[in-house]
């Protein structure tokens, strides 16, 4: 059941593409999530770090959702890089939901890891809502139209078995902390790394809870288990149990060896400056290239074997 606050799209990723056809003049877009998500905040770092790193000419923009991305990866030449948990890329290139009938995605070429997009569902305190079962007949926003975290939720809620009995709200994601704390709906849910601002925000003055998974509710949904420790946002003083899932940066096979190199590189050399400002790129490492689920872009390949990286024979 959906009724309508604003239509919007919003996002849960970040995209960059490049102003020329091939980024060789060193000029960089870097669309990003809607202001108040925590992948927003790690766009503008990105965009700090190859500024200074690799010396390019970067601009930051919004981006729209997840799938919206990866579709346009198959149009897009040159210096197009997007980010994506690899499920997406891996259903693209087989041509599943919500690719189906579509070809083309065999340019996907794989960059690097990001932080791990960690689902939260929010609601009131005073909701009512204590687990995911009270959310019926409840109004709730499910995430920015168009992302993976709406996905997401809608899949878990499947699971779960309430999907059918809620309310879902189509509203901008950075609209959803107004719509809160206005009593507009009774939750909302966002996917991004924690602390999220969007969270933090929310939880700032009105009070909120955090819906924990059970480990019965595991069994049923897709995604890896993550606790987020208590006291990561005010009022919220016990550990939540959520899912967790891997993001990556990727781009595609016209893009240029220098670009694709640099951008690599500056991530990776910046990483550490990165982590003393924001902690979640902490959980960042070489390891996880194996769940890139594409082919490495020939720039990356060469950062990598510079560094010593090893590579799983199935990214090369």
């Amino acid at each position: 059941m959906k009724k309508t606050l604003t239509a919007a799209l919003a996002a849960a990723t970040l995209v960059l593409s490049a102003a020329g056809p091939a980024a060789a003049d060193g000029r960089v877009t870097l669309k990003a999530a809607k202001s108040g998500s925590s992948y927003y905040v790690m766009a503008v770092q990105l965009s700090e770090v190859a500024k200074t790193a690799a010396g390019l000419d970067v601009t930051v923009e919004e981006s729209q959702g997840s799938v919206q991305n990866v579709k346009e990866a198959k149009r897009r030449t040159g210096g197009y890089v997007f980010t994506s948990p690899p499920s997406l890329v891996g259903n693209a290139m087989a041509g599943k939901k919500p690719f189906e009938g579509e070809d083309g995605y065999d340019v996907v070429r794989g960059l690097f890891p990001i932080p791990s997009l960690t689902m939260h569902w929010v609601v009131r305190a005073d909701s009512g809502v204590q687990g995911f079962a009270d959310l019926a007949g409840k109004s709730f926003i499910a995430g920015g139209k168009g992302s993976f975290g709406e996905r997401k939720t809608h899949d878990v809620f499947k699971a779960l078995g309430v999907d059918d009995k809620v309310s879902f709200v189509d509203v901008e994601l950075n609209a959803a902390v107004p719509a809160l704390k206005n009593n507009q709906v009774a939750g909302f849910a966002t996917a991004g790394s924690y602390p999220a601002p969007n969270v933090t925000e929310a939880a700032a003055g009105t009070a909120v809870r955090l819906l924990s998974l059970s480990a019965a509710d595991l069994e049923k949904v897709k995604g890896d288990r993550l606790v987020i420790p208590a006291g990561t946002y005010p009022g919220v003083d016990t550990d939540v149990t959520t899912i967790s899932l891997p993001v990556n940066a990727y781009t595609v096979a016209s893009m240029d060896d220098d670009t694709a190199y640099k951008l690599t590189k500056a991530f990776w050399t910046g990483k550490d400056g990165m982590t003393k400002a924001n902690p979640w790129w902490g959980g960042v490492t070489t390891e996880m290239l194996a769940n890139l689920g594409a082919k490495l872009h020939p720039g990356a390949a060469k950062y990598y074997a510079e560094a010593g990286v090893a590579v799983p024979d199935a990214l090369k």
